[in-house]
Parts: structure tokens; C-alpha cells; sequence
């Protein structure tokens, strides 16, 4: 009786601790209360923007987020890898990956909880499946590599003018004291694994001067990485491209410099010119 007793402290103790918190961890889903509110009041906003056309219906997806803050580093929860759920503030990462699985769910008729962790599993970790820190797709070449393997998206870079990128993927490991996560030595080492399987694949880019030339080439809903000249990084920014009334090409995404979800208000070509160290671009397109 006294352990029975016990353990249902316990239980009160952590059921206290969730209600006042308004955060779960459940089967490595970590939420708020207030991103499930999010969450559903996402799904009704999103009804009926389902359309024949993916990149439209990201385009339309991804500006029902638009007010939402710019925050860095949501990710970075606990003392172990979860799944983070965050729709009150999104980095640009996080955006393109919320826009894609709302976009995956009308695309899959599907409106539950449930399906939207998986899909964002899905996205999110290599071969889809959250196996720790390292199983993450830090880096964004390698994000669209993983999903393109698994038939989500299609690189079109080289495809619309892209040329060989010549330079070693190793920020991560080169700069382990800015990522806490690292400080693991197995975390470590898998991570320099994953640089190692990276710089053994081609990469492309579409050089800045050639994104306004090439720019008929380029999808509402296209996936854009900007590429940089920074020693050991790939990407530095992410966001989905629109053409909007002026007939250019604008990008949408969580702005580091509005601090909130927007479209650009300068054609992406134009944009890219204002980007200390941007080099260009790369373009994945989602599959139906």
C-alpha cells in the first residue's frame, strides 16, 4: 500500500508538472499545449488549398504562416534528440519542413496528430527515421539529398543551369564548441561520418549571377537553399519560392531580418545581391 501510495505521487507529481509546463514528451515528440491548439487550428486553415499542383499548394500553405517570429534554434531540446514540435516560432529550416508536411498531409488526406509527427519524422531525419542527434539532417544539401531519396522532392539544380560545387562540407565538426550536442563523442564522430558521406557526392548550385536568367526555370513552391562562401558550410538560408504579381520569382520564408515569416519584397535574384558571402542557390522541387 505505502508504494501504491508512492507511486501514485509520482503520477500526480508528473501530471502537475505537464498541465503546469503545457509541454509532453511522448514517444520522443516533444509539444506544448499551445502548438497543439496550433496544430489544429493549422488544419482548419489550410482546408481546401489542396491542389493539382504541389508548388501551389505550398505557396499556399506556407502564407498561412506568414506573421509567424523568426526563433533560432528550436530544435535544441533536452538532453537527447526529440521531435520538436514549434509553430509559434520557426527558423527557416523549420518553416520549409512544417510547410511541406502541411502541404504532405492535404496531399495524403490526412488530419491527425499522429500522421503530422510521422510525416515530419519523415522529413526531418535521415531515412526518416529520429535515431539521435546525429540522425538529424543538419546539413540542408544533404536534407534534400535524404529526401530526395525518398522520393519526396527532386534536386533540379543541375537540371536548370546548376554548376559543381568545389569546396569541403565540415562546419559541424570544425566548430564543435558551437553545438552543444557535440561535446558526445559518439554524436561527434557520426556527424564527421555524415560530412564524410556528403563530400563524397556531387553537389551543384546555380551561381548568383545566373538566378534572374534562369529564373523562368524556377517553380512556384520550389525549395530554395542559398549557398555561401563560408569555409566548411553548404547553406546559410532556405525558404519557398513564389511568383508573385510582378511575374519575378520572391522568396517566402522565416527572415532573419523582419524577424518573421514573409515573402521577400525584392525578386529573389535581387534578394540574393543583399546576402553577405551568398554564392547562390539550390532548387529542389516536391513530388506529388
Amino acid at each position: 500500500m505505502k508504494k501504491l501510495a508512492q507511486d501514485m505521487r509520482i503520477k500526480l507529481m508528473c501530471l502537475f508538472f505537464i498541465a503546469f509546463t503545457g509541454i509532453s514528451f511522448s514517444q520522443n515528440v516533444v509539444c506544448s499545449l499551445q502548438d497543439k491548439q496550433a496544430f489544429e487550428k493549422k488544419i482548419t486553415q489550410i482546408q481546401g488549398l489542396n491542389n493539382a499542383d504541389i508548388g501551389q499548394t505550398m505557396v499556399a500553405v506556407g502564407k498561412t504562416f506568414m506573421g509567424v517570429p523568426y526563433v533560432a534554434k528550436t530544435l535544441e531540446v533536452g538532453a537527447t534528440e526529440s521531435l520538436v514540435v514549434n509553430l509559434h516560432g520557426l527558423d527557416c529550416t523549420t518553416f520549409v519542413e512544417n510547410v511541406l508536411a502541411f502541404s504532405l498531409l492535404l496531399e495524403r488526406g490526412k488530419k491527425d496528430f499522429d500522421s503530422y509527427t510521422k510525416i515530419l519524422e519523415e522529413i526531418r531525419y535521415k531515412n526518416g527515421k529520429l535515431d539521435g542527434y546525429a540522425s538529424r539532417l543538419h546539413y540542408f544539401s544533404e536534407w534534400i539529398a535524404n529526401n530526395e531519396a525518398k522520393g519526396l522532392l527532386t534536386n533540379v539544380t543541375k537540371e536548370i543551369g546548376g554548376v559543381p560545387i568545389s569546396k569541403g562540407i565540415n562546419f559541424m565538426s570544425t566548430h564543435r564548441d558551437l553545438y552543444p550536442f557535440l561535446k558526445d563523442d559518439g554524436n561527434f564522430k557520426k556527424i564527421q561520418a555524415s560530412e564524410a558521406v556528403l563530400n563524397n557526392k556531387p553537389l551543384y548550385f546555380l551561381p548568383q549571377d545566373q538566378v534572374a536568367v534562369q529564373e523562368h526555370l524556377i517553380h512556384s513552391g520550389d525549395i530554395i537553399a542559398l549557398t555561401t562562401s563560408i569555409d566548411g558550410l553548404d547553406i546559410t538560408h532556405t525558404g519557398i519560392a513564389t511568383r508573385e504579381s510582378d511575374g519575378r520569382i520572391h522568396l517566402l520564408h522565416a527572415s532573419t531580418g523582419s524577424m518573421k515569416v514573409e515573402v521577400s519584397q525584392v525578386p529573389l535574384a535581387d534578394y540574393l545581391k543583399k546576402i553577405k558571402k551568398n554564392t547562390g542557390i539550390m532548387v529542389a522541387r516536391p513530388n506529388l
